[in-house]
């Protein structure tokens, strides 16, 4: 069966990408990085990869951040476990490691732990997560920086104020903790309540913002 122009075209671009996978593995480690920067450029550009990440050191430990082609979909502590192979489950298994499709996040990030930073101008991508779940965590990137809400109080913005104890188990799933900021919701009458990123970062994170003593 005689070949299409578009599978020319795809054939085409694969071999590119193959010669650039084949110079990221050759020569100096310097030049192996360069190489492998821009097999993710190309890949990302020629739409054969869904999800790009990079970690970023930060005064919580390493984290590492993801993005889809809807925005940030994923920022992970150190100590979880699997996080590219969730992402492949529940985003898509084409992954690549890239460190310029992440940059603006990442500099954001960097910015916000050094006290230069109140809001994040970034997209995010909860395509991961539905439902109740999804309302309750669009509400918390509505709560302003230096604030908290409590359960209650963000159950009742996604629209059921008496399902405080569901909001606490979305937001203790949250896949992109800082960015949507869970750390600042809190108990009634003042206690912290959980965070799925340990109680001490959720304590780090409010001092920061001013919001605890």
């Amino acid at each position: 069966m005689p070949s299409t122009p578009e599978a020319s075209e795809n054939e085409s671009e694969s071999r590119r990408l193959a010669r650039i996978l084949r110079d990221a593995t050759a020569g100096t480690e310097e030049s192996a990085e360069r190489a492998s920067a821009r097999l993710a450029q190309r890949a990302e550009e020629a739409g054969l990869v869904d999800v790009l990440y990079a970690t970023t050191d930060s005064p919580l430990g390493t984290l590492l951040v993801a993005v889809s082609r809807r925005g940030v979909v994923r920022v992970a502590y150190p100590e979880e476990e699997e996080v590219l192979q969730g992402l492949a489950d529940t985003v898509s298994p084409r992954i690549l490691h890239s460190t310029r499709a992440t940059q603006d996040v990442r500099r954001q990030l960097e910015e916000y732990f050094a006290g230069q930073r109140h809001t994040f101008d970034v997209q995010v991508d909860l395509s991961v997560v539905q439902g109740f779940t999804r309302k309750v965590l669009r509400a918390t990137t509505r709560i302003p920086f230096g604030s908290v809400l409590t359960y209650t109080q963000v159950a009742g913005r996604a629209g059921n104020a008496r399902a405080s104890r569901a909001a606490g188990n979305a937001l203790h799933a949250n896949p992109i903790p800082i960015v949507v900021p869970c750390h600042r919701v809190v108990r009634s009458g003042g206690g912290l309540g959980g965070y799925g990123g340990t109680i001490a970062r959720k304590v780090a994170l409010l001092r920061l913002e001013g919001a605890l003593a």
